[in-house]
């Protein structure tokens, strides 16, 4: 009878073990070809940052889902993980924001450059300031995104298409890392925890769903689908990215 016992929780063991193992995070995917990315100039465009990993995410609309076109290494951002709070703290912005025509710098002294659209209406509700927060060539950065001139050359060519081509904004999500559940329990102490559990909704939207997350501001914090942003195709922070 011990033996049959034994042999029973031999078998069984290791299903258990594996059942109660934790699941691992999402691994980043693989971008579409070459050739196809070529094809999709034109397209709506997202785009994702990722300080801790420096890592800027474009993609693009291949039906009704946004499929990555091609990750970038951020060559240089400042002020470590957290949100920009003040001028002159030299930090890079964490939030949601978008882009419209006006926000292309073409003749940048960094060559090419996007400006982010900070402070939007959460940052002014909190009473952030700062201006000029870019993702720009160059590799220098005092606050914002730098990337190579070929990077930038690359990433602004595709949101400058894809706006002359009738996408009203893009948007640009911006994160201090990977917005999983083992990543903000590594930062549980940190003084952002409370704000980056406002930022993690959006990011767990686009990984379900491949949409742009409609993010609204509600009591100071970010919301997901606010009822005030009814429209699917609003990309994300819509007019509460918008630079004053």
């Amino acid at each position: 009878m011990g033996k049959i016992a034994l042999l029973f929780a031999m078998f069984f063991l290791p299903a258990v073990v594996f059942a109660s193992a934790p699941v691992a995070p999402i691994a980043p995917l693989a971008p579409v070809s070459k050739e196809l990315k070529k094809q999709l100039l034109g397209t709506p465009v997202y785009i994702q940052i990722f300080k801790e990993e420096r890592t800027l995410e474009l993609y693009g609309k291949i039906g009704t889902e946004y499929r990555l076109l091609d990750s970038y290494r951020i060559c240089n951002f400042s002020g470590g993980l957290g949100p920009k709070r003040r001028q002159g703290d030299f930090k890079s912005p964490e939030g949601f924001y978008s882009v419209g025509l006006s926000q292309l710098k073409p003749d940048s002294r960094f060559y090419r450059a996007i400006n982010t659209g900070f402070p939007n209406e959460y940052d002014r509700q909190q009473g952030y300031e700062g201006k000029y927060l870019m993702i720009h060539g160059n590799c220098v950065s005092v606050g914002c995104y730098a990337m190579t001139d070929a990077n930038i050359d690359d990433i602004y060519r595709y949101v400058e298409a894809a706006l002359r081509n009738g996408q009203p904004r893009v948007a640009v999500s911006i994160y201090p890392f990977r917005m999983t559940d083992s990543n903000l329990q590594r930062h549980r102490y940190s003084v952002y925890f409370s704000f980056w559990q406002q930022l993690q909704p959006g990011y767990a939207e686009f990984v379900k769903n491949r949409q742009p997350p409609a993010m609204g501001v509600s009591g100071g914090k970010y919301v997901l689908n606010s009822p005030l942003l009814n429209d699917a195709t609003s990309q994300s922070a819509l007019a509460l990215s918008e630079a004053k």
